[in-house]
């Protein structure tokens, strides 16, 4: 089972709230099928790396596109994104769960011990893990240690993930996150930065971000 934090610090809804959120879960669903995803035969054998738990990178304002990731992608291996226990986590969770994706809870300010510690036990179990190393609350494109402190802990390959938008609109969220037009064209870009690559830290942090940075160019 996937770890969490303690019962009375989990906070989480049920009832007539967690059904106002099916109907949004399976717009999401919906909405990421008309999508057309472009890659290529390299991309493609990353994205569909299976012999081994992985920890999936993408920044924060892409998660429009996680769902729709594992669905095409990652069929058979389940992904699980840390949600912190707070209400807001809750409905989060609620959320990820109507879309199709799985959680654990604890706290990701900063990437504590708790949500390392959680992620860490996702990935011994076989599991693979998401994490958007900007988030939850930014700076955007600000990476933050918690994928390498997790992946060399667990000596954890990484897929990065790239998306690039023919057609989204940006909210004015602190990310600007995107949300693709329907039926619009995304190109889709997947790289493995080995376990190996992340002995040294530093190096590996400057890796990560540049890779990041390379494969999601933004249009405005």
């Amino acid at each position: 089972m996937p770890p969490a934090a303690p019962a009375a610090e989990v906070k989480a809804i049920s009832g007539w709230r967690q059904a106002l959120l099916w109907p949004l879960g399976l717009l999401v669903r919906l909405w990421g099928m008309t999508l057309r995803f472009e890659a290529s035969p390299e991309d493609l054998r990353n994205w569909t790396k299976k012999d081994e738990p992985v920890a999936i990178v993408l920044w924060h304002n892409r998660l429009f596109l996680s769902a729709e990731i594992v669905r095409r992608y990652r069929q058979g291996r389940p992904v699980y994104a840390l949600v912190s226990a707070s209400q807001d986590g809750a409905w989060l969770t609620a959320f990820f769960a109507a879309a199709g994706l799985r959680t654990v809870r604890g706290s990701s300010s900063r990437m504590g011990r708790e949500a390392a510690t959680a992620l860490v036990d996702v990935l011994r179990a076989g599991h693979d893990v998401g994490i958007t190393p900007d988030g939850p609350r930014g700076p955007c494109y600000e990476l933050k240690p918690g994928a390498l402190i997790v992946t060399r802990r667990t000596r954890t390959p990484i897929l990065i993930v790239g998306g690039e938008f023919e057609s989204a609109w940006r909210l004015r969220s602190w990310d600007r996150f995107y949300i693709p037009r329907p039926f619009s064209r995304v190109r889709m870009r997947c790289e493995q930065i080995t376990a190996d690559q992340l002995n040294d830290r530093d190096a590996a942090m400057a890796l990560l971000r540049d890779r990041l940075v390379d494969l999601n160019p933004d249009r405005d």
